[in-house]
């Protein structure tokens, strides 16, 4: 855990004066540990992006079994929640990787546990309305009662999300993460044991709390401890994380879908995780960038709160306390902050986010998880054991082991997403993504209607619609979120698009089996391939490329 810390400087703040033939030379040049401190030679290279001037490329890297080095150059900048640790005048760092595992773990559990209540209500589904399976005397459903079952959680994570917003910065990334472990931990339990559908929706209501706070806190805990060099990476492993949960939430539907009751046993199994997460986090520090923040708001002693960020970061990287280092980067972070804050504290009223470049940006942004909601995607995942069933897969049993198979395969395309996405850039693979979501429907809808012969086209169709679901609005959507409100309006911008996501994947959610049983699953999914059509109208005329594009830019270039 110990990180190979040298005590010599990891940069060198070298200042260049604006000339007229190169105006945007960089203010900084990061230079490895190891590397002669001297000025840089006429012969030194510096890599520079022609798109974005503020450019985090390598300039040399150096590893060694505990220890890993980057060097970067980029422009100073400040301010926003998304802001790592470390301000961007100490981008290079030396980390030990074992020393940030456990500070993306914890929190990642959170996204798993969220996934993994998508996956499991895939089968508890199935097993909860059946007279043989489910074990109760009151198994006979409606369609409304099963789409409360089935987005009760959802309506818990609208909720949660609404009640963390004015709380959070009280709260902390840490606590808030813990306070999200243990209604996840109190839902599954209440779940698991419930003797009657008022006290099992109590406890989708719950475990749906939890999920709002996880949501929220875990992103921003992963950001502010990570070391700046792989924020990105990390940050976008979440996305897989959630995406594991579902796989094992199927994985369990699929072992337990034989057994009476076995609905207890696929809600019952998060207790576990939903425990190693809460202890995880009491072994994890404050975020100290949320130590600085409550400092800069005069929340408390200002050098109290220092020296506790300082211990927390010193704590997080694994080195000793009191390290001259671990000062350096608290004292810029604080500098970084006071800028930051100051700012923030000029935003006028929420109606601020539906004006000018805000307004532009809050259009694309909720424009996008709203597509991502009412293209059926929520509908699709937590019934696909039942829509597997209605295509041929008659036992519950060969039901769940194809939503498996459905779960790997989505895993896989998530992966192929998060290696792409800055190659290919977001325009690309939202349009042939969404496309093949409309084809994937419609495929669908074709199977109710004309091909119910052909049991393989419901699960060919499936499968499309989850491959093209996770290389386009599965990450994607959330990236451009996180990347086009303007900074002055982006924690409030951020907090609509999630209540835009959660209220309408609730509203979906339960509206599916009502729509099911008046239209008809080939005219439901009909009226989805018909909005996917519309989505992919909206990504050609509205949504614009940001790839290679500093946040500086978007909102000059694109915004304005």
């Amino acid at each position: 855990m110990a990180c190979s810390a040298s005590l010599r400087p990891l940069f060198i703040f070298s200042h260049f004066h604006s000339h007229s033939r190169n105006p945007k030379k960089p203010k900084f040049l990061f230079l490895n540990p190891d590397t002669n401190p001297n000025p840089p030679s006429k012969s030194a290279t510096h890599l520079k992006s022609k798109k974005n001037p503020i450019s985090s490329k390598p300039l040399s890297v150096s590893g060694g079994k505990s220890g890993f080095s980057v060097g970067a150059q980029r422009e100073f900048s400040t301010g926003g929640d998304d802001e790592p640790l470390l301000s961007d005048t100490t981008d290079q760092e030396v980390f030990s990787w074992s020393s940030v595992i456990l500070p993306f773990l914890f929190p990642a559990l959170g996204g798993l546990l969220f996934g993994y209540d998508i996956g499991a209500t895939s089968g508890a589904t199935l097993s909860l309305k059946s007279a043989e399976l489910s074990g109760t005397t009151w198994f006979n459903l409606s369609a409304v009662q099963l789409g409360l079952v089935v987005s009760g959680s959802l309506y818990g994570a609208l909720l949660g999300s609404i009640v963390v917003y004015p709380i959070a910065d009280f709260l902390g990334r840490r606590r808030e993460l813990i306070t999200a472990a243990v209604l996840y931990f109190l839902g599954g339990l209440t779940t698991a044991y419930a003797p009657g559908l008022g006290v099992l929706l109590v406890g989708r209501l719950l475990y749906g709390l939890g999920i709002g706070l996880a949501m929220h806190g875990a992103p921003l805990y992963i950001a502010e401890t990570c070391p700046s060099q792989i924020r990105g990476t990390l940050i976008s492993l979440k996305e897989v994380f959630i995406v594991l949960g579902i796989l094992l939430g199927y994985f369990a539907g699929s072992f337990q879908i034989n057994q009476i009751g076995g609905w207890r046993y696929m809600y019952g199994i998060s207790a576990p995780f939903a425990l190693l997460m809460g202890l995880g986090m009491l072994s994890l520090p404050p975020s100290p960038r949320w130590l600085l923040l409550r400092a800069v708001q005069g929340k408390g002693s200002l050098q109290e709160y220092k020296e506790k960020a300082m211990l927390c970061l010193s704590k997080l990287r694994g080195r000793p306390p009191g390290g001259k280092l671990s000062e350096r980067q608290i004292e810029d972070t604080l500098l970084s902050l006071k800028s930051a804050y100051a700012d923030q504290k000029s935003e006028g009223s929420i109606l601020e986010v539906f004006q000018g470049p805000s307004l532009k940006a809050f259009i694309i942004g909720g424009g996008l998880v709203l597509f991502q909601q009412i293209t059926g995607q929520p509908s699709v995942l937590y019934y696909a054991g039942s829509i597997l069933q209605s295509a041929g897969f008659s036992a519950a049993a060969d039901a769940t082991r194809v939503s498996v198979v459905i779960g790997i395969f989505k895993l896989l395309m998530t992966t192929v997403a998060v290696l792409k996405v800055d190659d290919l850039g977001r325009r690309p693979l939202l349009i042939g993504g969404v496309s093949g979501l409309a084809i994937s429907l419609l495929l669908l809808s074709a199977y109710y209607k004309i091909l119910g012969g052909f049991p393989l086209v419901a699960v060919a169709a499936l499968l499309l619609y989850v491959g093209c679901y996770q290389i386009s609005f599965g990450p994607i959507s959330w990236l451009m979120v996180s990347e086009i409100f303007p900074l002055s309006t982006r924690g409030r911008g951020i907090s609509l698009a999630v209540l835009t996501n959660f209220g309408s994947n609730a509203i979906v959610t339960f509206a599916f089996s009502p729509l099911k049983e008046l239209l008809g699953a080939d005219n439901l999914f009909l009226l989805f391939g018909a909005i996917a059509l519309l989505a992919v109208v909206f990504v050609v005329l509205i949504v614009p490329e940001t790839k290679g594009l500093s946040l500086e830019e978007i909102e000059s270039k694109i915004l304005k």
